[in-house]
């Protein structure tokens, strides 16, 4: 089991984001309150610095008396929360309202809204992929769509943030999106918004018992959908897997119960991260269930310099624990922990309180985590003239193979079905060093 502080209310609301104010974070509502710095040595130590209190009231006056266009109070108390949160570290900030609900939304990975993966081409917003069962999916709206109108207003000239926000928003409230299909007139379609999951996982087979998982974000569900990654992998290989790739690659990381989580699916015993700050509640250990839900495969990390925080944990654990081959280029350097504190009015704070260090007690701030085998992206081509070479098997007359099997003339293979390995260097290389430990280990 991982160890019992996890269940303490801090340790539900503790996350580890990137720097962006709205990247990631834990469940913050609903157990933070308590949670909250105790009244304990942080506040009672020192009196009120009244001196600076009253030069703050003063220019808080002045500002109000003097500045050429009028400004309210509560602007005023609002920048001055944020500019005191903002000169603390790049990753404390000051929350409000609709801050506060996109944090939750992406730490969740549940919004209200229609399900409908977007991009933009030409100045139009375009339908990437309706997501699976969801009320575009279930309209008919198709990938390729144009969204020319939302509830008769024309998309373009917005930006696809704009857009994506309009389509957000109230669970039921319906709205009506005027698609474009494959140049045809225009149609309108109107949806409810519903509760939309998306998922933060994603696996295939690479190979024949070669698997590939990879995780975009840690959210609350992502240690969950890691575990449900690994059945499918096993299932499809029909086998016991030779091999895995943890694809953690430009991952800002998020809810810090995820990554321990993660990384347990694949250690059996020992630490997996520690955490240590000035109040109490912010020292935590996490170690490793006995279980092992990846069986021990073989497995290489992919990091590169987007890979951040929750991902410096995974990693950092993984490398510490000699469970895995790190592979690509040095990782971003957050080990700092973020906890969300609630506040009225639907606001917040995110404050660091904690840093985190890996098994072996390594603290990655400002630093990153090297990986084992530094590989650097490069653009793959394939050698065209390889096809052409003309070979044994092609020559009229050739004696057969005596041990039997079919002869292998040019072009016997046929035409490859493309892989994510073709067009990625560094997953291709992470490939390689599975066949190659298989090789040697005489599977």
């Amino acid at each position: 089991m991982l160890h019992s502080p996890r269940l303490t209310q801090l340790a539900l609301t503790i996350a580890l984001v990137v720097g962006a104010p709205l990247a990631v974070a834990a469940e913050p509502a609903k157990a933070a309150k308590p949670a909250a710095v105790p009244a304990t040595e942080v506040t009672a130590k020192a009196p009120l610095p009244l001196e600076e209190l009253r030069t703050f009231a003063e220019v808080m006056d002045r500002i109000k008396a003097a500045y050429v266009e009028p400004v309210d109070d509560k602007t005023l108390l609002e920048n001055a929360i944020k500019g005191m949160l903002s000169n603390l570290d790049p990753h404390s900030a000051y929350l409000g309202p609709e801050d506060f609900q996109e944090l939750q939304e992406s730490t969740s990975g549940e919004f209200g809204g229609l399900g409908i993966e977007v991009g933009q081409e030409d100045g139009m917003i375009k339908v990437v992929s309706p997501i699976d069962d969801t009320p575009a999916s279930r309209a008919g709206v198709q990938a390729g769509d144009l969204i020319v109108k939302i509830n008769g207003a024309p998309t373009r000239g917005q930006t696809m943030t704009e857009a994506v926000d309009k389509m957000r928003g109230k669970i039921g409230e319906k709205i009506t999106l005027t698609l474009v299909r494959d140049g045809g007139n225009p149609f309108d379609v109107t949806l409810a918004r519903a509760v939309i999951q998306v998922k933060s996982v994603k696996s295939q087979l690479l190979e024949s018992g070669y698997g590939y998982i990879r995780i975009t974000q840690f959210q609350v569900k992502t240690g969950e959908e890691v575990g449900k990654a690994l059945a499918k992998l096993r299932k499809d290989s029909g086998k016991k897997l030779r091999g895995l790739v943890l694809d953690l690659r430009n991952n800002p990381g998020g809810v810090l119960q995820a990554a321990v989580e993660v990384a347990d699916h694949f250690l059996t015993k020992g630490l997996i991260v520690y955490t240590k700050g000035r109040i109490a509640n912010s020292e935590l250990r996490f170690t490793a269930d006995p279980a092992d839900a990846s069986e021990g495969v073989p497995l290489v990390v992919l990091i590169n310099g987007g890979s951040a925080s929750a991902s410096e944990i995974v990693a950092g654990a993984l490398q510490d624990q000699k469970r895995a081959v790190l592979m690509g280029t040095d990782s971003f350097g957050k080990g700092s922990v973020q906890t969300v504190l609630p506040l009225a009015n639907d606001r917040a704070l995110k404050l660091t309180t904690a840093l985190y260090y890996t098994p072996n007690g390594r603290s990655i701030q400002a630093q990153g985590i090297v990986p084992d085998i530094e590989v650097r992206p490069a653009k793959l081509t394939t050698d065209a003239s390889d096809n052409d070479t003309f070979k044994e098997a092609d020559l009229q007359g050739h004696l057969g193979n005596g041990n039997g099997g079919a002869d292998r003339p040019t072009g016997s293979s046929g035409k490859r079905t493309e892989r994510p390995q073709d067009s990625d260097y560094q997953l291709s290389q992470a490939l390689s060093l599975l066949k190659g430990l298989n090789v040697t280990k005489g599977d």
